[in-house]
């Protein structure tokens, strides 16, 4: 069946978004023609595809809405109803599977709802899940076993990510200022040492031994992230001491410049976080270490140069947001990481 209008519904979080770009690009293989709009919430929509992938991306900005009194909030949902319904949307996708995402669907007024196969908190009373051949595997193959029911034959994972043309050459001029010096390939590592979950997060000893490491063989570290992970770049450096080939921009980036910065690097490490996707994305050379998350769900898929470590832990992939006993992150070494980077140097100048 061939449809012309169609909307993707992805609103949050970095992580998630970044997963749903191969569905994408599967559905605009599979329906060249038609219209394609993407509904996601605005803090996540730096790496929402540009034209040709996305003909337009529509917002809900659920951090406002939450703020709101009860009647500017029914004034918002009158508003987001008329302006789904005005799209006349003949296909609507629900990759979410939440109540909120549900509550979207319906509003659209589009008597052809879909969504993929763990839809959650009722979402599946409003669209209907599709369950594929992958529904116990990557998240990223259960979104494309949508794709797949829609007719998409896909023969590989395929990430359209943004240039980012204007952002590298700012990052690049701010490494410049910052005493980096010049080339083809910039001599730093990124380092993300924050995430949502505090049990997925890397300890800050250890990211700091690391970066000792890095730093004593004359490349540059860069520490990386959101505003609220201020402290733990605070942290680290006063952990390795007055080191000017240490530079903390945590909170000083946007998304884009983030990807940008990513997309320059050597090499990439942190725990399982939003940049992570956005740095498998882009394919660069990075390690992940996993404690409470799988990484057969959720890892980094689709780049042959990202090495996962999982936690030898017995109850690691406890999906736990908090632990009583948490100590399956920091059983993953500094060492360890260092001797993958070091492996991945070596076979990049064979």
């Amino acid at each position: 069946m061939t449809y012309k209008n169609i909307l993707i519904i992805k609103m949050s979080s970095l992580g998630d978004v970044i997963h749903a770009l191969p569905f994408a690009a599967a559905l605009r293989e599979t329906f060249p023609d038609s219209r394609i709009s993407w509904l996601v919430h605005p803090q996540f929509s730096a790496f929402v595809p540009e034209p040709p992938i996305i003909d337009e991306v529509l917002y809900f900005d659920k951090a406002a809405f939450g703020k709101m009194g009860l009647g500017e909030k029914w004034k918002t949902l009158r508003a987001t109803r008329s302006m789904l319904r005005s799209r006349n949307f003949d296909l609507v996708i629900d990759l979410q599977g939440l109540f909120k995402s549900a509550v979207m669907a319906w509003l659209t007024g589009c008597p052809h709802r879909i969504g993929y196969c763990e839809m959650r908190e009722g979402s599946r009373l409003v669209s209907r899940p599709i369950t594929g051949s992958h529904a116990h595997d990557h998240v990223i193959e259960r979104y494309l076993d949508v794709a797949r029911y829609l007719g998409a034959k896909v023969e590989k994972i395929t990430y359209p990510m943004p240039a980012l043309t204007e952002e590298r050459k700012t990052i690049r001029q701010r490494l410049q200022e910052a005493g980096m010096p010049e080339g083809e390939k910039l001599p730093y590592v990124v380092l993300v040492p924050g995430a949502r979950w505090e049990t997925k997060r890397w300890p800050t000893g250890h990211y700091a031994a690391l970066a000792r490491k890095f730093l004593a063989e004359g490349i540059w570290v860069v520490l990386a992230g959101g505003p609220g992970d201020a402290s733990l770049g605070e942290k680290i450096r006063e952990l390795v001491g007055p080191e000017p080939h240490l530079l903390d921009w945590i909170g000083q980036t946007s998304l884009r410049e983030l990807g940008a910065l990513i997309k320059e690097a050597r090499f990439y490490v942190s725990g399982d976080t939003g940049p992570l996707h956005i740095a498998t994305a882009l394919q660069k050379p990075l390690v992940t270490m996993y404690g409470p998350t799988r990484p057969d769900r959720t890892g980094p898929y689709g780049n042959p140069q990202a090495t996962v470590l999982v936690s030898p832990i017995s109850c690691a992939g406890c999906l736990k947001k908090h632990c009583d006993h948490w100590n399956c992150m920091g059983a993953v070494t500094p060492e360890q990481v260092y001797k993958l980077f070091k492996e991945k140097e070596a076979r990049d100048c064979d």
